[in-house]
C-alpha cells in the first residue's frame, strides 16, 4: 500500500509540478509550525526566568497609534505580559530564537524536499536570510495590531492568567506563522529555481 500511495505521488508530481510542490510546502510548513509552537513556550519561560524580562525593546518607529504613542515594527515593552508589560527583551529574544531555529529547518527540507533544489546553497542560503529578515521585519509590524488585543482578552478579558498567557502566544505565532506562509511559497519558489536553472546553464 505504501509503494502504491508513493507511486501515485511520483506520477502526480510529474504530471503537475507546481501542485505537489505547494502542497509538499504545505505539509512542511505545518511541520515547521508545530516546531515552533513547541519551542516558543520553552524559550519564552526560559528567557522569562531572566532579567532580559525587565529590559525594554522598542524599535523602528512607524508613525504612531490612534492614541498619538508611538507605533514601533519591534515593540517589546519592559515588564511580564500578565502586568500589562510587552515582555521585554526576553519575549523578543525567545520569539527570535524559536523562529530562527525553525526557519534552519525549513531552509534545509523546503529545499531538498519541496523543491530538490542542487543549486549553490550559500547563496540559496544567502537570499534566504534576505528573505527571512524581511518578512520577520513585516510581520513584526503586523504584530502591533493584534498582539496586545488578544494578550488582553485572554489574560484580562477572560482572566485565564497563565494559561490565557500560554493560548495568546500560540495564537500570535500561529498568525505569524500564516503570514510567513503566504509570503515564503512564492520567494522560495524563485530563490530555488533560479539556482537549478544556473546549473542546468
Amino acid at each position: 500500500m505504501v509503494n502504491d500511495l508513493k507511486d501515485k505521488w511520483s506520477r502526480f508530481a510529474l504530471e503537475h509540478k507546481a501542485a505537489a510542490e505547494f502542497i509538499t510546502f504545505f505539509a512542511v510548513s505545518n511541520g515547521v509550525t508545530i516546531l515552533q509552537l513547541i519551542l516558543m513556550p520553552l524559550s519564552k519561560s526560559l528567557f522569562g526566568m531572566t532579567s532580559l524580562i525587565d529590559i525594554g525593546f522598542q524599535a523602528g518607529q512607524v508613525g504612531t497609534n490612534f492614541d498619538g504613542s508611538p507605533y514601533y515594527i519591534f515593540n517589546y515593552a519592559a515588564g511580564t505580559l500578565k502586568e500589562g508589560g510587552g515582555g521585554g527583551l526576553a519575549y523578543f529574544a525567545a520569539v527570535q530564537l524559536t523562529m530562527a531555529a525553525a526557519q534552519v529547518v525549513n531552509f534545509f527540507i523546503q529545499r531538498k524536499v519541496t523543491f530538490k533544489s542542487t543549486g549553490n546553497i550559500r547563496r540559496a542560503a544567502f537570499w534566504y536570510i534576505v528573505a527571512y529578515l524581511v518578512i520577520t521585519t513585516f510581520a513584526a509590524a503586523a504584530q502591533g495590531f493584534y498582539k496586545a488585543p488578544v494578550y488582553r482578552l485572554f489574560i484580562n478579558t477572560w482572566s485565564m492568567g497563565r494559561t490565557g498567557e500560554i493560548l495568546a502566544d500560540l495564537i500570535t505565532m500561529m498568525i505569524n506563522c500564516i503570514i510567513s506562509f503566504w509570503v515564503f511559497f512564492p520567494i522560495l519558489k524563485i530563490i530555488f529555481r533560479e539556482k537549478k536553472k544556473t546549473i542546468t546553464a
